[in-house]
């Protein structure tokens, strides 16, 4: 819906991810807001593997940007809640939040 804007406590759709061998579609969840904005990971496959390694400790470097649409969410699923951050998108992508249809 154009115009809105995400605030905590507003109710939306979470649309979940499905499983990984197809078993499990994607499902659309009811879900309520908790807070607004959040830093999401940009792909990081570029990083060099040599630079992964300090003093014997292995570490990832995880680039982030700012997504002030994107929503941490408590998603209400029928075997309980659970809390994820979620960008914004009206496609209904899995892992992704929408506005709710009208009915």
């Amino acid at each position: 819906m154009a115009g809105q804007q995400p605030s905590v406590g507003r109710d939306v759709h979470y649309v979940s991810r499905g499983s990984a061998d197809g078993v499990y579609g994607r499902e659309c969840r009811a879900a309520k807001v908790t807070e607004v904005g959040a830093w999401l990971p940009v792909d990081d496959r570029d990083v060099d593997e040599s630079e992964r390694v300090l003093d014997g400790r292995r570490f990832r470097t995880v680039e982030q940007e700012w997504h002030p649409e994107a929503c941490v969410l408590m998603v209400q699923n029928p075997t309980g809640l659970f809390f994820n951050t979620a960008r914004h998108d009206e496609g209904q992508a899995g892992g992704t939040w929408h506005w709710p249809e009208r009915v």
